[in-house]
């Protein structure tokens, strides 16, 4: 059983798309032990407890140094025994210990093709406004392994989205959730579990089942 950490800031939709997967056996190998925010209050937390997931909020304005933080981190991960750690709508930044702890074992899900509309303030809202805003035709989602920068990691799998004219930045953030994020998240968290997932380089191989 793959023991997963997800990691959150907001509503928790793809936290709830990976625990619908789970519930419909669509990830048999796959148990979602923690549920860390980075801030207090947010609903994401609720879908926590409702599921009877134990959760706790570390923030990083509570830590002087991105060391301090990577730690507690760490520290909380391994006493669940997180095998996986899933980025799911996170908008802090782990540190080294973490990565390099957890190197590929860290997936991210971002709301555009990476390399398009990534890197830092690139989250929430911000890409399909910008996406809006250079006229683009398709936008999309990537999940991606972890790395000390913000969207860097090799990509795992991406999907298109269209872009639908009259569309506002909250209707195209829904429909890539929808149409997306949604979907590759747990796909991505399938493949890992089931060993499929071969790093060269900055590539991502999908091995076929034996």
């Amino acid at each position: 059983m793959l023991r997963i950490g997800v990691m959150v800031s907001g509503g928790g939709t793809n936290l709830q798309a990976v625990l619908d997967n789970i519930a419909d056996g669509r990830l048999p190998r796959c148990k979602v032990v923690t549920v860390v925010s980075s801030k207090p209050g947010v609903f994401a937390l609720e879908r926590a407890k409702a599921n009877g997931i134990p959760a706790k909020v570390i923030s990083r304005k509570s830590f002087e140094t991105l060391e301090a933080y990577d730690d507690a981190v760490l520290a909380h991960m391994k006493s669940h025994g997180v095998e996986l750690i899933v980025l799911a709508g996170f908008l802090s930044l782990l540190g080294e210990k973490v990565c390099n702890e957890y190197k590929n074992s860290i997936i991210n899900v971002h709301p555009s093709l990476i390399p398009a509309f990534c890197g830092k303030g690139h989250y929430g809202i911000i890409p399909h406004q910008k996406a809006l805003e250079y006229g683009v035709k398709v936008t999309g989602a990537t999940v991606h392994f972890v790395e000390t920068e913000y969207d860097s990691g090799p990509i795992i799998l991406q999907k298109a989205v269209e872009v639908i004219p009259g569309d506002t930045p909250e209707t195209l953030q829904r429909r890539v959730m929808e149409q997306a994020e949604w979907q590759l998240l747990p796909e991505a968290i399938r493949l890992y579990s089931e060993g499929r997932l071969k790093i060269n380089g900055r590539h991502v191989e999908i091995l076929r089942h034996d």
